[in-house]
């Protein structure tokens, strides 16, 4: 018996991998626009995954990553269409919290440059998710809201930047200067 790809689970008729992109496109929209109505809110790939899937009735045995990158990307055109701000800025990896490289095709589509850093890109990315709360109607605190890093990806940094020593000045004991990063104080030598 072969193995399905992609089929409804209504009747296991199968499916082909761009219908069910399309299906499942068309599930994302709306769940996307859920998730912005909750300020700071983020949705993991692998929860969107399965919103889909289950709510479009279609489902398949391919890797998620081999799949929710086609599904995002014309999620990210149909926003585009629209005039409303990339959606898919809310979705993010359960491991990091990042928003992963296929956020370049959003760069693409908006006619701007591809992010230099992982970090220029995810500050991109908080700043297309502020836009998503305000414009699908997130009870934004009084100052407007501010573009914020998703959560897991915030708590990385923080336990990083927790970590790191302060550095500690050296003193030249001859002369009371702090040292150059050589470590040879330029007055006493």
């Amino acid at each position: 018996m072969a193995q399905r790809s992609y089929w409804r689970e209504a009747d296991g008729s199968a499916v082909t991998a761009a219908e069910a992109q399309r299906l499942w496109a068309g599930e994302a929209y709306p769940q996307l626009v859920t998730v912005a109505g909750t300020y700071h809110a983020v949705i993991t790939y692998k929860e969107l995954a399965e919103t889909v899937q289950r709510t479009s009735g279609v489902r398949t045995t391919a890797l998620l990553h081999n799949w929710i990158g086609g599904v995002l990307g014309q999620v990210v055109r149909e926003a585009h269409r629209r005039g409303d701000p990339p959606l898919t800025a809310l979705v993010v990896r359960t491991s990091d919290g990042m928003v992963g490289e296929g956020y370049r095709e959003v760069l693409t589509v908006a006619g701007e440059s591809a992010a230099a850093e992982d970090l220029d890109r995810e500050h991109h990315a908080a700043a297309a998710r502020l836009d998503c709360y305000r414009r699908f109607g997130a009870a934004l605190p009084p100052d407007g809201g501010v573009p914020a890093l998703a959560p897991r990806l915030l708590a990385a940094i923080e336990r990083r930047r927790a970590r790191l020593p302060e550095p500690v000045a050296r003193i030249c004991p001859g002369c009371y200067v702090q040292l150059p990063a050589t470590g040879i104080c330029d007055s006493c030598q």
